[in-house]
Order: structure tokens, then C-alpha cells, then sequence
């Protein structure tokens, strides 16, 4: 059943405005309907049919044609260099490709005879050495369209290359692919709409080139009189002739237009909804049950390589990385600490920082990274939109060489591990969160790495769905014969799925232990809280006590030498709440004020605030917090028994 959606209201429109506005449209459409009004229509097939339009349309075709076949050649290079590439100049190069768009078309002529004419600078070294000579020939047609329409291909797939993510050019050349096939495997099918939309335009204006062309190449019949240069003629002999011809070309001038709505004129094409993509929150809860299809009951399969990681690492980063093989290192620590910048340092592909990386035996601190066997998933697994899951997959595995049939028997085989076999036809568009993810893993995994890399692969997902989808990936992250780094800001999958947890803080190492030693000994206030822990900084005193870094002090039980630094970590279960100032044996008792209450589970944390410590976080129960009466504003007491608090030395 069709659903109704009111318009929204918009503001009425400042007629001060809206009165320019249609005088603008006015302008414009005048010449348009003059053309319209003065073509004769009865003799419009005669007028398009005589033996002098029917060849300039021949010859203007030829010419267009070679026009765009030669900005295509030279442009697409052009533009990728211009969006992908940082180099000296770079303002004045793309300021060259403007310039065509902004020179007067004679001026334009003029400027390529002086350089390809038989006395410019290049035109005698082309006639002598190579007997070609462009002026006043249909070559020369073919050169000023050119000049003229190929910034409309340069500006158009730049701006499509711009939008483009690099991760996912990035993602292929983790899984083998080589810059080239990266490009014409991933990148330009991602931007096809753009390039269709510049070739369009490039064509439609090397179409109706006029000034450049009888500049440079003249009006020579059968040679170089183009269409645009039979209407000049026929004005003079024939003004309805000429008329009739300038409807063809406003034709094709809109049906190009029409075509191309949405992507060069800022319009928004009709869009055609995909069948298999979920259509409301109904239908996305729905399919995010597939998620839930159980994986292949067999075991991953056996490494039959093993590689030990060993990484130096300098720049922004500065740490020494080794991991046995079968070691899944969970990278934590603040934003801005460097677990991004290290997974694409171990990949060779930033500047801030660099990795001297061994992997197994091989140093591959020289390769490039497409053949130093390093899979990266980035955050939204940038599965490539043109292809389906399976090829997908098996991308990484044809990158490397493997026959196109054994690579999709390979592909499909991962797919199934992972539960999302039966969906290999689908393309990413078509796939909830948790499956496009286990399809990134599917691919990362079927490439055969030998160090595999994961920037938060979970946390685009529902709480359930990770649940499962960190189930899949610890099951098959168990038979990989290389290590495994983790970027990740969630304890539980620092603890469940790492065999080791790297804190970093400005890209060094603060800790680098177990899971278990991190939990009980962090070495960070951040992975402290992280952990659900409270953590406070501080200095040791005379008397034993913990001078705190935000004020007061802390009892503690085990005291450490005088004047050392250490970090204070209480549980908060280990807080106790009260209404009124407790008695007993707690050595650590502040009052404060309730400031926030949140669910976590079957108990309710409190955050309490305090002019006399640092704030604190206690865990209870939802009982014990209603006996109490707390809300956010209520008065109360802590206290933290001098046992219960844990010092870690800094």
C-alpha cells in the first residue's frame, strides 16, 4: 500500500527576487522560441536532406567522434592526476584546463596556429619529421574541437573522482590489485556516471565548434565545413535553410541536456529503487534476520604458511610491533592517538608515518602495497558497488593471478564460512550492515594475506548483529596463519577476539599486554574508562595517600614510594551510594550530586559529581537505586573501601 507524504511547506519565495528570476528565464528562452517560431516546417526534411548539410552533418560527426575518442585518451589522465595527485603547480594546470572554457573560440584558434601551424612552434618540427601538417584539414577540424570540449570531460570526472572515497581504490590495492587494474577495474566503473556525463558534454560541444575551427582549420568543403559552419553560409543564402539546421543542433544540444539531468545540471534524476534493498524500517529489520543464517558448520581451514609480524615503526608513530603467528592484536586508545595512521603505515600508504615491516621472512618495507600481502577492511568495509558479493570476493584472488573459475570456487567457498553464501548474487546495495560486512571479511580472508588489517569493522552495526558477526570473524580469525590488528573503541571486542591489546597515545606504546593484564592493570585513564572503570591520575604522598592530579586525596591500602606517579582504578561496583554521610570502615567518603543515570544491562550507572573528587561512576542495581530515590540532581554520599582501589604505576 502506498504510503502518503505531505510536501513539506517551503517558504514563499522574496518576489524582489522571483521578478529577475523569470526575466533571466525570459532571456534565455527567447532565442529558443524564436528558432521555433521562424523554422519552416514543411520544408524542414528538404532543407536537412540537401547534398551540402548532409555532408557537414557527416563531417561534423567525424569530427565530434575524433574529438571525444582524443579527450578521452588524454583527459581521463588529466583528471585523475588532477583529483588524486598533489604536485607543484597544480593550481596552474587546472587553471590551463579552464582556460579553453573562458578564451574567446577565435582567440583559441589563433593560439593553436601560432603553436601548430606551419610557422608556429611545433608545426614545421611536425611536418618535416612526421609529414603531418594540421592546419586548414580535417585534422585540424578534429584539434581545435578538441582544444575547445575537452575541459568539459577534464571538469566533470574530476569532480566525480574527487567525491570518490579513496578507500576504495585503497581497499583494492590491499587485496594485490595494481594501480592500473585498480583503475579500470574499480575506479572507472565508480565514476561512469560522471565520465558518461563529461563525454556526453565534451561531444555536444566538439559538436558544434564554430570559432577555433574556421580559425585554424578554415571552411573548406567536404574538409572542414562542420555543421555549425554550413549555418554561417547558409545565413547569408538561405536564412530558412539555416534555421532548419540550427534546430537539428538545438536538438541534439537538449536531448543531451535531458540525458544528462541530475549530473552535470544539479538537478536530481529520477532514481529507479532497488527491488531488494529494504524500503522501510519493516523491511531492514527483516532482512537484518538474514544476518542470523547460521555460517558452515567446518572449520576454517588450516594455514599452510605461518608469518610472524615484525614492524618498526617512526614518524607520527613510534613503536616496535612484534606478533607471533595466529596473534590478533586489538589497537586502542584515544582519537588522534594513531591506530589508523599504523594500519596504513603497515600499509604503505600514508606519509606520516613509516613502517619498517617483516613479515615471516620477507621484508616487504620496499614493495609496493599491493604486493606486500597486507588485506585492509576499512570502517565501512568499501565493498565495490558494481559488483556483486561474489565478485567482490574473488576480486583479490583474479588480482593475484588465479584463473577467473577457481577464484570464484574459492570466493564462494569463503562466502559460505560466513554465512552470506546464498546471497554471492547480490551486490552491496542489496545487503544489510552485518552482511556486507561479513562480506568484507569473506574478501579480506579469500586474498590469502599475510598480515590482516580491520579499522572498527563493527561499529556501523546493531548491537546484535555485531554479537554474531563477532562470533563469525573470532571462529575464522582462529585458522589464520598471519596476524590480525584491530582498531577498536569497544572493550568487549578487545577482550573477546584479541590475543593482545596495543595502547597507543600520540602514536606510542602506553601498554601492550594480554587482555586480562590491561583489564587489571591499565595503564591509561582512557582504557581505564573505557573499560568501565574509573580511573584517576595521581601523585603518591608522605603519608601514603594518592594526591589526585583534579584535586583531594585517596586512601589507599597497598601506598607505593613517595612522590611516584600512578593511576588510581576503581570498579564501579566497588562505589557504594548513600543519602546520608555513611559510618564503618570506608576510608574514602565524598558527597556529591547525581548528574546522569544510564542502563547498563540490569543495573543503572550513576555519574556523581563532587567538589572534593574527581567525578565518579557507581554501578547498582535498579532496586537499590529506587529504595534510594535517586534522580539526576539528588544529593548523595560515596564511599570506596581503601582495598578496593587498585594502583597502577605510571
Amino acid at each position: 500500500m502506498k504510503r502518503f507524504r505531505p510536501r513539506a511547506r517551503t517558504a514563499r519565495a522574496p518576489v524582489a527576487l522571483v521578478v529577475p528570476a523569470l526575466l533571466a528565464i525570459a532571456f534565455l528562452l527567447m532565442p529558443l522560441i524564436g528558432i521555433l517560431a521562424r523554422t519552416t516546417w514543411g520544408d524542414l526534411g528538404t532543407h536537412l536532406s540537401s547534398p551540402g548539410v548532409t555532408e557537414a552533418l557527416r563531417l561534423s560527426l567525424v569530427v565530434s567522434f575524433w574529438a571525444l575518442g582524443l579527450s578521452l585518451v588524454l583527459g581521463v589522465p588529466l583528471a585523475w592526476l588532477l583529483a588524486r595527485v598533489d604536485f607543484p603547480g597544480k593550481t596552474l594546470v587546472r587553471s590551463l584546463v579552464l582556460l579553453p572554457m573562458v578564451l574567446p573560440p577565435t582567440v583559441g584558434g589563433v593560439a593553436l596556429l601560432l603553436g601548430f601551424g606551419r610557422r608556429g612552434l611545433l608545426g614545421p618540427w611536425l611536418e618535416n619529421t612526421f609529414g603531418i601538417t594540421l592546419p586548414f584539414s580535417t585534422s585540424g577540424a578534429v584539434v581545435a574541437a578538441t582544444f575547445v570540449a575537452m575541459p568539459f570531460l577534464v571538469i566533470s570526472l574530476e569532480g566525480a573522482l574527487a567525491g570518490l572515497r579513496p578507500s576504495y581504490e585503497e581497499t583494492a590495492s590491499s587485496l594485490g590489485a595494481s594501480p592500473l587494474r585498480v583503475f579500470f577495474t574499480v575506479t572507472l566503473p565508480m565514476v561512469a556516471p560522471g565520465l558518461a556525463a563529461g563525454a556526453a558534454l565534451t561531444w555536444a560541444r566538439a559538436l558544434g565548434e564554430f570559432g577555433a575551427t574556421i580559425t585554424f582549420a578554415g571552411n573548406l568543403p567536404g574538409s572542414t565545413q562542420t555543421l555549425p559552419l554550413q549555418v554561417y553560409l547558409l545565413l547569408q543564402d538561405s536564412p530558412e535553410a539555416a534555421t532548419s539546421v540550427s534546430l537539428l543542433l538545438l536538438a541534439i544540444a537538449m536531448a543531451v541536456l535531458i540525458a544528462l539531468r541530475g549530473r552535470w545540471t544539479g538537478g536530481s534524476a529520477d532514481r529507479v529503487p532497488d527491488k531488494n534493498r529494504p524500503a522501510d524500517e519493516a523491511d531492514e529489520a527483516a532482512t537484518n534476520a538474514d544476518d542470523f543464517t547460521p555460517f558452515a558448520t567446518t572449520a576454517p581451514p588450516s594455514p599452510k604458511e605461518l608469518w610472524p609480524l615484525h614492524a618498526e615503526v617512526s614518524g607520527f608513530n613510534r613503536l616496535t610491533l612484534d606478533a607471533d603467528p595466529g596473534t590478533t592484536i586489538a589497537v586502542v586508545g584515544p582519537n588522534g592517538a594513531g591506530k589508523t595512521t599504523l594500519l596504513r603505515a603497515l600499509l604503505g600508504l600514508t606519509p606520516r608515518a613509516h613502517a619498517e615491516l617483516r613479515l615471516g621472512s620477507a621484508d616487504v618495507t620496499a614493495l609496493p602495497p599491493h604486493r606486500r600481502g597486507v588485506a585492509w577492511v576499512p570502517q565501512d568495509g568499501a565493498l565495490f558497488p558494481h559488483l556483486t558479493a561474489l565478485a567482490n570476493t574473488s576480486y583479490g584472488l583474479r588480482a593475484q593471478g588465479a584463473g577467473r573459475a577457481e577464484a570464484r570456487r574459492e570466493a564462494l567457498r569463503w562466502l559460505e564460512r560466513l554465512g552470506v553464501g546464498h546471497l554471492a548474487d547480490r551486490k552491496p546495495g542489496q545487503l544489510s550492515g552485518g552482511q556486507a560486512q561479513r562480506v568484507a571479511l569473506a574478501r579480506a580472508l579469500a586474498a590469502r594475506p599475510r598480515l590482516l588489517l580491520l579499522d572498527e569493522p563493527l561499529a556501523a552495526l546493531d548491537q546484535t548483529t555485531r554479537a554474531h558477526v563477532r562470533h563469525t570473524l573470532r571462529t575464522h580469525l582462529a585458522g589464520f596463519g598471519g596476524v590480525c590488528l584491530i582498531v577498536t573503541h569497544d572493550p568487549v571486542e578487545a577482550v573477546s577476539l584479541a590475543d593482545r591489546v596495543l595502547v597507543l597515545d600520540e602514536g606510542r606504546t602506553l601498554q601492550y599486554a594480554a587482555p586480562a593484564e590491561v583489564s587489571r592493570h591499565p595503564r591509561s585513564p582512557w582504557v581505564a574508562r573505557m573499560l568501565g572503570s574509573n580511573a584517576w591520575p595521581g601523585t603518591a604522598a608522605e603519608d601514603g595517600t594518592l594526591q589526585l592530579a583534579g584535586g583531594g586525596r585517596l586512601v589507599v591500602a597497598d601506598p607505593i614510594g613517595e612522590g611516584a606517579a600512578a593511576l588510581a582504578v576503581i570498579a564501579p561496583e566497588a562505589v557504594a551510594v548513600h543519602r546520608d554521610r555513611p559510618g564503618g570502615s570506608p576510608r574514602n567518603v565524598w558527597p556529591g550530586t547525581v548528574r546522569e543515570i544510564t542502563a547498563s544491562g540490569s543495573r543503572l550507572r550513576i555519574v556523581i559529581t563532587s567538589d572534593l573528587a574527581p567525578d565518579l561512576v557507581a554501578e547498582i542495581t535498579a532496586g537499590a537505586a529506587a529504595e534510594l530515590g535517586l534522580a539526576d540532581g539528588a544529593a548523595v554520599w560515596t564511599s570506596v573501601k581503601a582495598t578496593e582501589v587498585v594502583l597502577v604505576a605510571l
